[in-house]
C-alpha cells in the first residue's frame, strides 16, 4: 500500500526562488498530472517551464472519431499535432502559465523509446541542455512504471540526463497509466479555484476529451500524487524482474540504457547469465549507475501499452556472489 503525505510533509515550501520543470511526453500530461502543482508554484511567485517531448500527433482513434476519417496520412498527423499544440497553449493559459514557458522538442509520438535507443546519445544530450538552460530545482517527470511506453522512456531520459550532476534537482514522478507502487508519495490538494482552473485546462484538450473524457475527468478531481524518486528504494537484487517462457523468447528484445550508452539485443543474443534459482542476470556495471533495462515484444500489436516496460537495474552489491549457468 502506498503511503501519501501532504505537500508540507514531502516538499519544502514553494517560493519565488522555486523553478519547476514539468516534463510532459504529450500535450495534456502537464494538466492531468501537474495542474495543481503548477498553479501552487506560480502562486508562490516561482517560475514554471513545460518541456513537451512530442506533439501528440500519433493519436489516431480520437482523430478518426472527430474528423470522421479512417485513413490518417502524414499531413493529417501534422494537422492533428498543430491542433494539440493550440490546445496545450489554451490549457496553460487556464493554469496561469505564459506561452513562452512552453518548450517543444518535437520528438516522435509513440517513438520515444527508439529515440532513446539511438546509438549517438543525442536525445540525452538534447534533454540535458534543455534542463541545464532552465536550471530547475524541482522536476516533475513520468513514473518509470507508467505503462505508456513514451512515459516510462521519458523517465529514463530525464534520469540519465541528470546523472552526474553534483546538485541535481528534486524529482517527483507522476503516474498517468497504471497503478501506484510501494513508494512514499507526496500529495498535493488544490483550493476550489485551483481545481476549477485545472478542470478548465483539461477541457481545453478537447481532442482528448472526445473519447476519454470520463477517465480524464476522474483523474482531474483527485489530489495529485507524486513518488519522491530520491526516497524510492532501488533494492539490492541484481536479477532481472522477468522470467519469460521459453516459447516467447524468440520474439523478445532486451534493451539497456545508462550514461555509458545504450544497447539492445534479441533475447537469444543478450549477455545473460542464469543463477541456480532460474533468475536471469546481466553483467554488473557499478560505474554506470543509474542503469535501466527494458523487455519488449518485437511483434507488431494494436496494444500500445507496455507489458514489461522499463525497470531500474541496481549494481551488484560489493561482495555479492552467485553461481551462474549459461542462460537459455
Amino acid at each position: 500500500m502506498s503511503q501519501a503525505t501532504d505537500r508540507a510533509g514531502g516538499l519544502p515550501p514553494f517560493s519565488a526562488a522555486t523553478r519547476l520543470l514539468v516534463v510532459a511526453p504529450h500535450p495534456d500530461d502537464e494538466t492531468i498530472a501537474t495542474g495543481l502543482l503548477i498553479q501552487q508554484v506560480r502562486a508562490a511567485g516561482g517560475e514554471v517551464r513545460i518541456l513537451l517531448l512530442t506533439a501528440g500527433d500519433n493519436n489516431p482513434w480520437p482523430q478518426r472519431w472527430l474528423e470522421r476519417r479512417l485513413l490518417i496520412g502524414a499531413a493529417d498527423r501534422r494537422r492533428w499535432g498543430r491542433r494539440r499544440h493550440a490546445e496545450v497553449l489554451q490549457a496553460l493559459q487556464s493554469l496561469g502559465v505564459p506561452e513562452p514557458a512552453l518548450q517543444s522538442l518535437g520528438w516522435p509520438d509513440m517513438g520515444l523509446t527508439e529515440v532513446l535507443l539511438q546509438a549517438d546519445g543525442m536525445a540525452m544530450a538534447t534533454l540535458a541542455t534543455a534542463i541545464g538552460e532552465f536550471r530547475p530545482d524541482l522536476v516533475a517527470v513520468p513514473a518509470l512504471s507508467d505503462r505508456h511506453p513514451d512515459h516510462g522512456t521519458a523517465h529514463v531520459l530525464v534520469r540519465l540526463a541528470l546523472a552526474g550532476q553534483v546538485r541535481p534537482p528534486a524529482l517527483l514522478a507522476y503516474l498517468v497509466h497504471g497503478r501506484e507502487g510501494n513508494h512514499r508519495l507526496v500529495e498535493i490538494r488544490g483550493t476550489a479555484a485551483q481545481s476549477a482552473n485545472k478542470r478548465a485546462a483539461l477541457a481545453a484538450h478537447h481532442s482528448q476529451m472526445a473519447l476519454s473524457g470520463k477517465r480524464l475527468a476522474r483523474l482531474a478531481t483527485r489530489p495529485e500524487r507524486y513518488a519522491d524518486v530520491a526516497a524510492t528504494p532501488s533494492g539490492a537484487a541484481t536479477a532481472l524482474p522477468w522470467q519469460p517462457p521459453a516459447w516467447l523468447r524468440p520474439w523478445l528484445r532486451l534493451s539497456v540504457a545508462s550514461v555509458a550508452g545504450v544497447h539492445s539485443w534479441r533475447w537469444r543474443d543478450a549477455p545473460l547469465q542464469r543463477d541456480q534459482a532460474g533468475c536471469f542476470h546481466l553483467p554488473p556495471a557499478a560505474a554506470e549507475h543509474p542503469r535501466f533495462v527494458r523487455l519488449a515484444l518485437t511483434l507488431r500489436s494494436p496494444w500500445i501499452f507496455d507489458h514489461w516496460g522499463w525497470r531500474e537495474l541496481p549494481g551488484r552489491s560489493v561482495g555479492a556472489e552467485a553461481d551462474f549457468v549459461q542462460a537459455g
